[in-house]
Order: C-alpha cells, then structure tokens, then sequence
C-alpha cells in the first residue's frame, strides 16, 4: 500500500496531502538509474582490471610455468654447450696428440660453429621463439655429439694396439689428493710470488705438509735427478718414452736416481719447498717433446667425470702460484 505523505500549509493552516511533480519523479528515476550505471561500471572495471577470471587464472599460471620451463632450458643448453666445448678441446688437443692423430680439421667442426651460435641465440629468446627453437637446438647438439662419439670410436681403435703407449703416458696425479683440496694453481698465467707480477705458470702447484710422498705418473726412466740451480730445487724429469717427459719440482729430498726404470705410482720423491718456492709443495709438468701441455687434461685414470669437473674449476682459478 502506497505511504501517503501530508505537510503544513502555512497559507492555508492546513495539513495537505503531498503531491510529487510527474518531473520530479523522472528526474530522481533518472538519477538513480544514472547512479547505479556509473556504479557498475566501475565494479566492471575495477574487475578486470584487478580480478581475474578462473580461465585468466589458469592461463596465468600455464604462462608462468612456460616461462620457468623456458629458462630451465636456457640454463640446460648452455650447460651442455660448455661441456661439448670441453670435450672438442680435449680431442683436438690431448687425445689426438697423445695417439699422434690428425686432428678434426675446422672444416669439419664449421658446422658446428654455426649451431653453437644458432644455441646462443635461443638463450636470448623470448618465451614462444624459444620454445619454438627447443627443437632445432637439439637437433644442433646432436650433431655434435655425433661428430665427437666417431671421434672417439676412432681413438678407441688406437687403444686396442697402444697398451704400452698408455702405460707410458702421464695419467694419475702425482700425489694422493683424493679430497682433491690439494691443487692450489693451475696452468696459464697467474701471478708470480716473488716478483709479484703476472707470469706464465707451465704446470700445477700442489700443496702438502712436507715429507708427503710423490709418485711418478707414468712408467719411464729417471731423466734429471738433484738440483740444477734453474730455480726447480730439487727435482726430478721421468723420460716416459714416445715424446713424453715430466717434471717433478722443490722436493725436500729424492728417492730416484738417475738412469732408474719407474713404473706408474712409484714414489720418485717427497715434497719440499727448495728452490725457488714460497711454501712446501710440488710443482708438476707435462711436456710432449718441446711443448709443455696443461697437466690437468692427464688426470684421467684415477679421478671420477664429476671429480675432473671439480678440479678443473680449482685449476681454473686465477690464483698466485707458489713459485
């Protein structure tokens, strides 16, 4: 039932009922209307922008796990290629040396050149190019793979006849370092001591209490043995035969003689620190006739894939050498 609404006619001293223009009512309608228009627009807008649908949602944490999978990928690339890169190198430059082997020419590997860089350019991809080019990399990776494994069923065949060659070719550390927390310096340029300058460092530095023994890593026969005044101290060079020499330097006292026949893991030593030397420690070479090669590339026969990784990242390390 419709409320009735009076008001005081002052005029009149009357109460009177309350008539609403026909204007009145529409404008109010209007407004209201108006208002409740404005009003859900805003609660529209407000929505899509900040709420997000069930489908928007799903979508949204599809999309996110795309984009974790994408850089997982990413970082698995690079990975491999850092281990192919290794593994190429250590073909061309230590396998293939040590049976005397052609190596792979850079014709052969051109190829691959190419697809390294095509690799490179998925890592800077966005989300959808690089799931589109998962596929290609792969493909550009087994490529590679392929190339290296008749690589090495090639050297494998050189094995088979090369017993001797083997035994007389440098492959264990040249003292016990099985936490291997020993290597201390590495390969390359690094800097000197004594002069405090940056220099070529032709081999490794171990470090270990004095009196430690040190080992021969390969069979041959005793070289040099005693101390030259070259800044070695005492020391020790094993002629293993097909070219190979290796030098063991600043021993505290020798236990091979000169002219004696070793075999692999023999004690030729024991670490000291004369000569010119800032600590107690062994200085160890490698040399394939003139040329002295990374002693970190023989280490193959007592250490596990995931041990050389560790050592090759101490070797790496751009530390001051102990001599």
């Amino acid at each position: 039932m419709k409320k009735i609404r009076y008001y005081y006619n002052i005029n009149t001293l009357r109460y009177e009922k309350q008539v609403v223009p026909l204007r009145v009512t529409l404008f109010r309608i209007l407004t209201f209307i108006s208002a409740a228009v404005v009003t859900g627009l805003l609660i529209v807008t407000f929505a899509f922008k900040f709420l997000d649908s069930p489908k928007e949602k799903l979508l949204r944490v599809q999309i996110e796990k795309a984009e974790e999978l994408n850089r997982i990928y990413a970082s698995r690339f690079q990975d491999i290629d850092e281990r192919m890169k290794e593994l190429e190198n250590r073909d061309n430059e230590i396998y293939r040396t040590v049976f005397e082997a052609t190596p792979i020419p850079d014709s052969a590997r051109a190829k691959n050149l190419e697809e390294r860089e095509h690799l490179e350019n998925v890592a800077r991809m966005d989300n959808n190019e690089m799931a589109a080019g998962i596929f290609s990399s792969l493909n550009a990776l087994y490529n590679r793979l392929d190339i290296q494994e008749k690589s090495y069923k090639e050297i494998e065949g050189m094995i088979k006849n090369k017993e001797k060659l083997l035994a007389s070719t440098p492959a264990i550390q040249p003292l016990s370092n099985r936490d291997l927390n020993r290597l201390s310096s590495g390969f390359g340029y690094r800097i000197d001591p004594v002069y405090k300058m940056v220099k070529f460092h032709p081999g490794l530095d171990f470090t270990a209490p004095q009196g430690t023994p040190i080992y021969a890593t390969a069979d041959g026969t005793i070289e040099t043995a005693g101390n030259l005044g070259n800044g070695y101290g005492n020391h020790v060079v094993v002629n293993h035969g097909y070219s190979y020499r290796t030098l063991y330097g600043h021993m505290s006292r020798l236990k091979a003689k000169r002219g004696q026949n070793v075999k692999r893991g023999e004690v030729i030593g024991y670490v000291g620190s004369t000569g010119k030397s800032t600590g107690p420690h062994l200085h160890y070479e490698v040399f394939k006739g003139k040329k002295r090669l990374d002693p970190i590339y023989f280490f193959y026969n007592d250490l596990t894939p995931e041990q050389y990784q560790r050592i090759l990242k101490l070797a790496a390390s751009r530390n001051q050498s102990f001599d």
